[in-house]
């Protein structure tokens, strides 16, 4: 079960980077909060994990039925 959950968050991993070559906003989308500090950053991708969210779920839903 270990292999099969490291597989699949290596496949996920892909798919980030694939979607950053194809230039597609996830990540930098309107809502998603960035702080600079002097120091430091903290990013948190709020509507960027929604649509992703909104998207699995449909995508789940359609092949459950």
């Amino acid at each position: 079960m270990l292999v099969v959950m490291g597989l699949l968050l290596a496949g996920i991993g892909l798919l980030i980077l694939l979607a950053q070559k194809l230039h597609l906003p996830l990540g930098h989308l309107p809502g998603d909060i960035v702080y600079r500090g002097r120091h430091s950053t903290v990013y948190f991708p709020w509507v960027s994990m929604l649509v992703i969210s909104i998207i699995l779920t449909l995508i789940i839903n359609f092949f459950r039925f």
